[in-house]
C-alpha cells in the first residue's frame, strides 16, 4: 500500500487515493479537513528530496503558479515543504484530459478546435502576462470538463524539470509539441507556448501531430527542420482562416509566430465572427509597396563551407576558410540553400530557385481573396492619389520589373552553369568510431547524445538519422547517437529509512562493500523507536568501499505530558487553539455526531477526557454536533400502518405515535398525520399518524309497535296483557341470532328502541317483541 494513504498532512489533509503518477510527483485525492473540500495533492517523489536547489526550485515556481487566477488554470491552493512531504495542493478536477477526449473522438470539428484553443490562448495570455511561460503545453496538461470548458495543468512544473536548457529525458516525453528552439536547447519565452498551442490545434483538426517519427530525437529534429503538412491536406474540411492562424502560431521561427497569445486570440475571434475569413499575413499594406525604394543589383553571394561536427570538412566546390571558423549564420551551399538571412520562407511564399508545391483548394481560395483585395485597395488608392502619384506607381513598377528581369536573367545563367546535383545519400555509419570519422565533402555529422549500450564500446556510433541510403535533408547533416559502452556498476545508498536498526543494517552489510556503520540515537516525535530516522549519505548517494555510514535511529518522541482542558461547549477552532497552547504537537482527529441541543460545530466532548493526562505527540479525539438531523415530512397518508413506520424511520423519525380513529378507510390505513407535507423537521419531533380502525358508529333506531302490529305479527293481547291488565312487553335488537340490545317494561307509549352499533359495509338488524320478529333495518356503514 502507498505510503502516504491515510496519513493527515500538517493536521489537515488527509491523503485517501492516487490519482496518476508522472515523472517527478504522484498526485493524489485528498480531503481538506480544514475547508471541508477535496482536492488533488502533488508530493514530490523521494528521488527529488536529497536534491535542495530542485526543492527550492520546486517551491519558488509553485508560489510564482500560486498567484494565477483565471477560470481557464488548475488552481493551486497551497504549497508546503515539511519533514513528512514536499507538496502542491490544486483544485480537483472533475473531467478527463484533452489527450482523452480527441483519442475518444478521433478528429475534431473546427468548432469544438476553435471552443477549445481559445479557451487554453486565455489561459496563456493570463499566465505570460504574469512572466510565466508554461514549457509544456500538450493535450496531456489539458483538462476538459463536463461542462465543456478546460483549465491548463502543471504551469512552472517543465522549468522544474530541467535545472538547464537541454533537451531533458522529460522534454521528450512531450517532445511531438515542442517548439525549434526548445528542440535545440535555446532560449524559451512566451512564444514557445503558442507554438505548442499551434501543434495542438493542428492535432484537433488533423487527428494527429504534424511531426511523427519512430524516437523522440527523430520527432525532435524534424521540429528544428520544420516544413510540416498543411493540415487541410490530412482534412479537407478545415477551414482557409483556421488553417491560417494555426499555422501562423506555428511558424518555424519565433519572429514568424504571433507576438502574444493574446494577439492570437484577436484572429481567433475574428475568425468566430465570420468563419469565411481569410488573413493577409503576408501581403504588405499598398504604401509599402508604392514607395518601395529600387532594389539593388543583385550579388550571388560565395559558396561557404558548413560546419562537420566541429572537426573540419570541406563542401563540394569550396575549401574550409583557413581559420576553421564556422561560416555565418543561415548561409548554406549554392545547391539548395536558404536565403541569405538564414530565415525560411513565409508560409506561401516560393523559395528562389525552387518550385511551388501545388496549391490546396483552401490555398487557391485564399490566395483568391487576397488578390481581389489587393486590386480593390489598389483601385481605390488610385482614385484618391493626384497623378504625380500615378505617375511614381508606374516608374517603382516598371523599376520592379525590369529588376524581376535581371533576377530572372540571372537565374537562369546561373543554372545553366550550375545544373543541381543529384541528391546525396546517407553512407553506413553505425558501428564507426564517431571520433575517428574522416571528413566529408558533402555533408555534417553531429552528435545528437551519448548513451550507455552494451554491445557498442565507447565511442561506436549505433544510431544515425537519416538512415543507410536515405537522402540526407537539405540542412545537410547527418545526426548520430554514440555509445559509452557498458554502463558502470554504481551501488547506491539504499533508502532503509523507517526500516529497524536490525533489518537497515542486514541490508548495508548485504551490500558487501565492507561500510563502516555507526549508529546515533535521537529523539523523533514521528519515527518509531528503534527504527532509522535518516542516514548519512543519504539515499540514493553513490557509496565507495569502506565508507562511514551514519544511522540515526529514533528513541522515540520525548515525552511531555499536561492535564487535558475541559473545552466541551467550546467552537471545534477555538479547542483546538487551546489544546494547541500545550505546546504538545498533539494530533486532532474530529467526528461529528447529531446533537438536538448543541448548535453546529460545538464540542461534545473528547477523548480523554478533561482531567486526564495526554502526552506529546497523542491524538486527541473531538466529538463535535452536527446540530439536530433534519429531513422531509413526506405524505403518509394511503399507505398502511406499517408501511409508513418504515417510511418515518428510512428518514429518521422515531418518536412517532399511532392513534386508532373511525374510518370507513379499510383497517390500519393512515388517515392523517400531524405533520404537513415537504416540511422539515428535526428527526427527534413527535409525529402522530392516525390510523382506520376499519369500523363507523351508527344508531340503529325502531319505532316501538302498535297493538295491531303486533297482532299482525302474531302475538295476541293476550300474550302481554295480565289479568289485572297490566301491560307485559320485552324487546331486543339482534343482529342475525346475536343479541346485541335489549330492553324491558317496554309500553306502547315508549316511543323508539335504539341502539348504537359499529361496524363497517352493510349489516341488517331486527327488532324482536317478547320473542316475536317485528320488523327489521339495514344500516349501511359506508355512508
Amino acid at each position: 500500500m502507498d505510503k502516504y494513504i491515510g496519513r493527515l498532512l500538517d493536521n489537515r489533509y488527509e491523503i485517501l487515493d492516487i490519482l496518476g503518477v508522472g515523472g517527478m510527483a504522484v498526485v493524489y485525492k485528498a480531503r481538506c479537513h480544514r475547508l471541508n473540500r477535496l482536492v488533488a495533492i502533488k508530493i514530490l517523489k523521494d528521488d527529488y528530496l536529497e536534491d535542495e536547489e530542485f526543492r527550492e526550485r520546486f517551491h519558488s515556481e509553485s508560489q510564482a503558479v500560486a498567484m494565477l487566477g483565471h477560470p481557464n488554470i488548475v488552481s493551486v491552493y497551497d504549497v508546503s515543504s515539511s519533514n513528512e512531504a514536499d507538496y502542491i495542493v490544486m483544485e480537483l478536477i472533475d473531467g478527463i484530459t484533452l489527450k482523452q477526449y480527441m483519442e475518444k473522438k478521433g478528429v475534431l470539428n473546427w468548432k469544438e478546435t476553435l471552443h477549445f484553443g481559445m479557451q487554453i490562448a486565455k489561459a496563456l495570455e493570463h499566465a505570460h502576462s504574469r512572466g510565466i511561460v508554461h514549457r509544456d503545453i500538450k493535450p496531456h496538461n489539458v483538462m476538459v470538463l463536463k461542462n465543456g470548458s478546460v483549465k491548463v495543468t502543471d504551469f512552472g512544473i517543465a522549468r522544474m524539470m530541467s535545472k538547464g536548457n537541454t533537451l531533458t529525458k522529460e522534454a521528450l516525453g512531450s517532445v511531438h509539441y515542442i517548439s525549434p528552439e526548445q528542440a535545440k536547447g535555446g532560449r524559451v519565452d512566451n512564444r514557445s507556448d503558442i507554438y505548442s498551442l499551434g501543434v495542438v490545434m493542428y492535432e484537433m483538426m488533423s487527428g494527429r501531430p504534424p511531426y511523427d517519427g519512430e524516437s523522440p530525437v527523430a520527432v525532435a529534429i524534424q521540429h528544428i527542420n520544420g516544413g510540416a503538412a498543411m493540415p487541410s491536406t490530412l482534412n479537407p474540411n478545415i477551414p482557409g482562416g483556421l488553417e491560417q492562424i494555426i499555422m501562423k502560431a506555428m511558424g518555424h521561427e519565433p519572429t514568424q509566430r504571433y507576438e502574444t497569445a493574446g494577439k492570437m486570440l484577436v484572429d481567433l475571434d475574428e475568425f468566430r465572427k465570420n468563419p469565411g475569413v481569410l488573413f493577409d499575413y503576408n501581403i504588405p499594406p499598398l504604401d509599402a509597396v508604392t514607395n518601395m525604394p529600387k532594389p539593388p543589383i543583385p550579388i550571388v553571394p560565395p559558396v561557404v563551407p558548413q560546419e562537420n561536427r566541429g572537426n573540419g570538412s570541406n563542401v563540394s566546390g569550396a575549401q574550409r576558410p583557413a581559420n576553421g571558423q564556422r561560416p555565418a549564420s543561415g548561409q548554406r551551399p549554392a545547391n539548395g540553400q536558404r536565403p541569405a538571412n538564414g530565415q525560411r520562407p513565409a508560409s506561401g511564399q516560393r523559395p528562389a530557385g525552387g518550385q511551388r508545391p501545388p496549391l490546396s483548394e483552401s490555398e487557391k481560395k485564399a490566395a483568391a481573396q487576397r488578390q481581389a483585395a489587393q486590386r480593390r485597395r489598389q483601385e481605390e488608392t488610385r482614385k484618391r492619389r493626384s497623378n504625380v502619384a500615378v505617375i511614381a506607381i508606374i516608374s517603382c513598377t516598371v523599376t520592379i520589373l525590369v529588376a524581376a528581369i535581371l533576377l530572372c536573367v540571372m537565374f537562369l545563367y546561373g543554372r545553366s552553369m550550375n545544373s543541381e546535383p543529384a541528391p546525396v545519400l546517407a553512407p553506413d555509419l553505425v558501428g564507426k568510431y564517431y571520433e575517428s570519422l574522416p571528413y566529408y565533402d558533402d555533408f555534417v555529422v553531429k552528435l545528437i547524445e551519448r548513451v550507455y549500450n552494451e554491445e557498442h564500446p565507447a565511442g561506436q556510433i549505433i544510431e544515425q538519422i537519416p538512415e543507410v541510403g536515405s537522402p540526407i535533408g537539405d540542412d545537410r547533416t547527418i545526426h548520430v547517437t554514440v555509445s559509452r559502452g557498458k554502463a558502470p556498476v554504481i551501488v547506491k545508498m539504499p533508502d532503509v529509512k523507517t526500516y529497524n536498526r536490525e533489518d537497515a543494517e542486514r541490508v548495508l552489510r548485504n551490500l558487501e562493500m565492507k561500510l563502516q556503520i555507526t549508529v546515533k540515537e535521537i529523539h523523533s516525535d514521528t519515527v518509531t523507536e528503534g527504527n532509522v530516522i535518516r542516514t548519512e549519505p543519504a539515499t540514493g548517494t553513490e557509496l565507495e568501499s569502506g565508507q562511514e555510514i551514519l544511522l540515526y535511529v529514533s528513541l522515540g518522541p520525548k515525552i511531555v505530558t499536561a492535564e487535558m482542558p475541559n473545552v466541551v461547549g467550546k467552537d471545534v477552532e477555538e479547542a483546538k487553539k487551546i489544546l494547541e497552547a500545550l505546546k504538545l504537537d498533539l494530533a486532532f482527529r474530529v467526528e461529528e455526531q447529531f446533537d438536538f441541543n448543541k448548535p453546529v460545530a460545538e464540542v461534545i466532548s473528547t477523548e480523554p477526557g478533561a482531567g486526564k493526562t495526554v502526552q506529546t505527540g497523542q491524538t486527541i479525539l473531538i466529538i463535535i454536533s452536527k446540530g439536530p438531523e433534519l429531513a422531509v415530512m413526506q405524505d403518509l397518508i394511503g399507505y398502511d400502518k406499517d408501511s409508513a413506520i418504515e417510511i418515518l424511520k428510512g428518514d429518521g423519525f422515531t418518536n412517532y405515535i399511532i392513534e386508532e380513529v373511525e374510518s370507513t378507510e379499510p383497517k390500519n390505513r393512515v388517515v392523517a398525520q400531524s405533520a404537513m407535507v415537504g416540511e422539515i423537521l428535526p428527526t427527534n419531533t413527535k409525529i402522530v399518524l392516525k390510523v382506520s380502525s376499519g369500523e363507523v358508529t351508527k344508531t340503529v333506531s325502531f319505532a316501538m309497535p302498535t297493538a295491531a302490529e303486533l297482532a299482525a305479527n302474531g302475538l295476541a293481547e293476550a300474550d302481554y296483557t295480565a289479568e289485572d291488565g297490566t301491560v307485559t312487553l320485552s324487546g331486543q335488537i339482534k343482529e342475525g341470532d346475536t343479541v346485541i340490545h335489549s330492553v324491558s317494561n317496554l309500553t306502547f307509549a315508549s316511543g323508539e328502541i335504539s341502539v348504537n352499533v359499529k361496524g363497517s359495509g352493510k349489516h341488517t338488524y331486527t327488532l324482536w317483541i317478547n320473542g316475536v320478529r317485528i320488523s327489521e333495518i339495514e344500516v349501511d356503514f359506508t355512508r
